[in-house]
């Protein structure tokens, strides 16, 4: 029997104004949990950019009180390291009185949990993104030793990029040195080819909407089975 949305968890969704694969948690999500967004300005993909979109995160996350959600996730993987995990949370938390997540704290688990510290790491982002990213990794004991991707200058075409290209823009980058795929952006189009991008390089994958849900999931508490996403979430059960 299906559960009626928002039966186990309501979880606000803060996601940049200019993306087009907000649809991607609720598409993985089990039954029950319902994702709600709320849009905040976000028209081009730099450094810049990304911290604008952290700056404009609070007086967004209001609305997203009102409908009373359980969980506010912020929902943009480069915003979220640019900023500060711990300050954009406890910012949002402060304001409305809703728990609040980040999608970089959320690939950060992900990847602990996987056992991957030697990613290839797989984007749309600009050249400096990257570099801020690998960085960033870096400090938290993940070596990148490949990237790869299609650079863009805006979400929208971060978004238009077809699953099948991530194939194989995955498959250019696996190589013997590497123990993992990290697929890094909430506005891409991935979820449905995960589970089969696993089974052609045989390493585990995680991608930043996978990585949210997961994490929104364990956060709350949520017992549910997820198929075909992945082998993050058959970690469950560990």
């Amino acid at each position: 029997m299906s559960l009626g949305p928002g039966t186990r968890a309501r979880i606000g969704q803060l996601y940049p104004s200019g993306g087009i694969c907000d649809y991607e948690v609720q598409l993985m999500a089990p039954d029950g949990v319902q994702f709600l967004t709320t849009r905040v300005p976000f028209e081009r993909t730099g450094v810049a950019d990304d911290l604008r979109f952290a700056n404009a995160v609070l007086e967004h996350s209001d609305l997203l009180a009102h409908a009373r959600v359980d969980l506010i996730a912020v929902n943009c993987t480069a915003a979220t390291m640019m900023a500060g995990s711990a300050h954009l949370t406890e910012a949002v938390t402060r304001r409305t009185g809703t728990p609040a997540v980040t999608t970089i704290d959320a690939v950060l688990a992900a990847l602990r949990e996987v056992g991957m510290r030697r990613p290839a790491l797989v984007t749309p982002y600009v050249a400096e993104v990257v570099l801020a990213e690998t960085a960033f990794l870096a400090g938290h004991g993940i070596e990148v030793v490949r990237t790869g991707g299609r650079p863009c200058e805006t979400p929208v075409e971060q978004g238009s990029i077809t699953a099948e290209e991530w194939v194989s823009i995955a498959g250019e980058v696996r190589t013997d040195d590497v123990d993992g795929i990290l697929v890094s952006c909430a506005g891409v189009q991935i979820a449905p080819v995960i589970a089969r991008l696993e089974e052609l390089t045989g390493l585990p994958v995680v991608t930043s909407n996978q990585a949210l849900l997961w994490w929104v999931l364990r956060t709350l508490r949520i017992d549910a089975d997820v198929d075909g996403y992945g082998c993050l979430f058959r970690t469950q059960d560990r």
